[in-house]
C-alpha cells in the first residue's frame, strides 16, 4: 500500500511539474541580449603568436527561455579570431539555447598571420565581429586586435631530423657550455634598427670577432627559454638615447619578453639572459631598459683587463627572476643606473673583480617569494657542486654617490674568504644604505663603519622614499634624505642624470636628481 501510495505522488508531481514548467519550451532570440563588454580588445601581438584567451558573457535578462538561430564571428571561417560558445570550440554556431535569467561565457582568442593580408603595414588593427542573430534581431560585440610585424630569428632545423641547431659555447678552446637552443647571428642580422621590433627564439649568438649594435629606440623581444650570447672575442653595443621628451624614454632600447599582453608587463623570468661570455670585448649599453629577464645581465671573466668588460649607463634592469646583474670575476663600470625587484639579488659582484658604481640606485622591492639575498652582494669565491670553493682577488668594488635599500634587511651583504695574499678591496662613499644589525650578526674589519677607509659620509637606514616601487618608479619625493646628500666630485663625473637633469650644483645619491613637484 505504501509503494502504491508513493508511485501514485510521485506521478502526479511529474504530471504537475511538467504542466507548470515551459523550461523545454525555448521561444526564438528578439534582438534583447546584453553583454558585459560591447568590444573586446585583445591587445597588442606579434604576427603568429597566440594571444591569450579573454572572454565575455552574454545574458538573458528576460524570464523566457531563449534560443539564438545564429552566433559567429562576421568574417566566418576566413577569420582568425578563434571561439568557444558556451564550452563548444568553433567559428559559427547554431541555436545556442540561453535559459531565462541566465547567461553563457564566450572565449576569444587569435593568431594573426600578417602575411594573409595585402599590403600590411608594419602595425596595424584587426578588426571582426561576433553576430548574434541576424536580421532586425541582429548584435554585435566588436573584436580588434592590434598587430605588429617583426623581425624573427630562429634556430635553424635540420631538414632530415627536424631537429633544432644548439650552440657550443667554448672559452679559450674549453666547452662551457653545450646543447642550447639558437645559432650564431649572420653578417646581415648584426645591426638590429628601430623600423620593426625583433622576436628571438633560443639564444641568438653573436660570432667571435663581430659587433651586435642595437641602435637607438630598437626593441628587441625574447620567446620563453631565449636569450642574447656574445661569445669570447665578441662585443655588444647598445645605443639607445634619450627623447627630446624627456619624461618618456622613447629612444631607449628596450629588452623584454614577446608577450606584449598587459597581464604580462611586469611578469618576472619570462625569458633568459644577456651573457656576455668570458672573453667577450669591449660591452657597452647605454639609455636601455632590460625587463622581466631571469637575469638581466650575466657577466663573466675578464676582470683584469685593460678596459671594463661591461660599461652600463643610463639603464634600467627590472623584475628579474634571479639578478639584476650577475658578475662573475668580471669588470664592471656603471653609471646612471637603476635596479629593482629581483628574486635574488639586484646586483651580485661575486668571484671577485673589479666594479664601479656611481650614482647608482640598487633598489630591490621583491614580493613575489621569499627573497634569500640583499639588493647588494658582494664575494670573493665560488662554491662548485663538489663544495669546493674558488676564492678570487676583489681588486675593487667602490659604490659613490649610491641607494642601496629595499624591504628587507640588511640590502648589502660582504662575503669574505679570507685567504694569504688575496685582496677584498671595497669602499661606499656618499651612499644612503639599509643596513641594521640589531643582534650583532655583523662583526669584523668589514663591518666596521667607522673605518673611513671603507664608509664615508655613509646615510644609515632612512627610507629614500621613492616615488613607486611597485611601478619601478625609483625617482625621489620631495622630503626623501638622498636630496642634496651626494659628493659633488662624483656628480661631476656624471654631471647629468637618466634623464638629462644636472646635478653639479647640489647632488642628490642615486641614480635620479630631484626635481621639486608640487605637493
Amino acid at each position: 500500500m505504501k509503494k502504491y501510495i508513493y508511485y501514485t505522488l510521485t506521478i502526479c508531481f511529474i504530471t504537475l511539474w511538467s504542466s507548470c514548467r515551459n523550461d523545454f519550451e525555448f521561444s526564438e532570440s528578439t534582438g534583447n541580449l546584453e553583454f558585459s563588454r560591447d568590444t573586446l580588445f585583445l591587445d597588442t601581438l606579434f604576427t603568429n603568436i597566440g594571444s591569450s584567451t579573454f572572454s565575455f558573457k552574454v545574458y538573458n535578462r528576460s524570464d523566457e527561455d531563449i534560443v539564438i538561430p545564429n552566433v559567429g564571428l562576421a568574417l566566418g571561417e576566413s577569420s582568425q579570431y578563434r571561439l568557444n560558445v558556451d564550452g563548444l570550440p568553433g567559428k559559427t554556431f547554431e541555436n545556442v539555447e540561453l535559459l531565462a535569467n541566465d547567461s553563457i561565457f564566450v572565449f576569444v582568442e587569435t593568431t594573426v598571420d600578417i602575411n594573409d593580408f595585402s599590403s600590411p603595414t608594419n602595425e596595424f588593427l584587426f578588426v571582426d565581429q561576433i553576430e548574434f542573430d541576424s536580421g532586425s534581431n541582429l548584435q554585435k560585440v566588436e573584436l580588434v586586435t592590434l598587430v605588429k610585424d617583426a623581425v624573427f630569428i630562429f634556430p635553424g632545423r635540420d631538414n632530415t631530423t627536424r631537429v633544432l641547431d644548439s650552440l657550443s659555447i667554448n672559452v679559450a678552446g674549453m666547452q662551457i657550455a653545450s646543447g642550447l637552443e639558437g645559432r650564431e647571428l649572420n653578417n646581415d642580422e648584426l645591426t638590429f634598427t628601430n623600423e620593426k621590433p625583433y622576436v628571438i627564439y633560443g639564444f641568438a649568438a653573436v660570432p667571435s670577432g663581430r659587433t651586435l649594435t642595437i641602435e637607438a629606440g630598437a626593441r628587441v623581444h625574447f620567446h620563453e627559454n631565449s636569450g642574447l650570447v656574445v661569445q669570447s672575442g665578441a662585443s655588444i653595443h647598445v645605443n639607445g638615447t634619450l627623447s627630446m621628451d624627456q619624461e618618456r624614454l622613447e629612444n631607449e632600447v628596450i629588452f623584454e619578453g614577446d608577450r606584449l599582453e598587459p597581464a604580462f608587463a611586469d611578469r618576472p623570468g619570462q625569458w633568459g639572459s644577456i651573457w656576455l661570455v668570458d672573453g667577450s670585448i669591449d660591452n657597452i649599453f647605454n639609455h636601455a631598459t632590460i625587463k622581466n629577464a631571469l637575469v638581466g645581465i650575466l657577466s663573466d671573466g675578464n676582470a683584469d683587463g685593460t678596459d671594463d668588460k661591461l660599461t652600463i649607463t643610463n639603464s634600467q634592469i627590472y623584475n628579474a627572476g634571479s639578478f639584476g646583474i650577475l658578475g662573475r670575476n668580471t669588470s664592471i663600470r656603471g653609471e646612471n643606473l637603476a635596479i629593482n625587484n629581483c628574486g635574488q639579488a639586484s646586483l651580485a659582484a661575486t668571484l671577485g673583480g673589479r666594479y664601479n658604481f656611481t650614482h647608482t640606485t640598487i633598489a630591490n622591492y621583491w614580493t613575489e617569494s621569499f627573497r634569500p639575498l640583499p639588493a647588494l652582494l658582494i664575494n670573493n669565491f665560488s662554491i662548485d657542486e663538489n663544495q669546493t670553493a674558488t676564492i678570487a682577488d676583489l681588486t675593487e668594488a667602490n659604490f659613490n654617490n649610491c641607494i642601496i635599500y629595499g624591504n628587507d634587511n640588511p640590502e648589502f651583504l660582504l662575503e669574505e674568504v679570507e685567504d694569504a695574499g688575496v685582496a677584498f678591496n671595497f669602499k661606499f662613499t656618499n651612499c644612503l644604505v639599509r643596513f641594521e644589525d640589531n643582534n650583532n650578526n655583523f662583526t669584523g674589519e668589514n663591518y666596521d663603519f667607522s673605518n673611513t677607509e671603507l664608509y664615508e659620509n655613509i646615510i644609515f637606514n632612512r627610507d629614500p622614499l621613492f616615488t613607486n616601487t611597485d611601478q619601478n618608479d625609483l625617482t625621489l619625493e620631495n622630503n626623501s634624505p638622498a636630496i642634496g646628500t651626494g659628493n659633488l666630485f662624483f656628480a661631476n663625473q656624471v654631471p647629468n642624470d637618466i634623464l638629462n637633469n644636472d646635478r653639479t650644483t647640489a647632488p642628490d645619491v642615486g641614480a635620479y636628481q630631484h626635481v621639486a613637484t608640487p605637493e
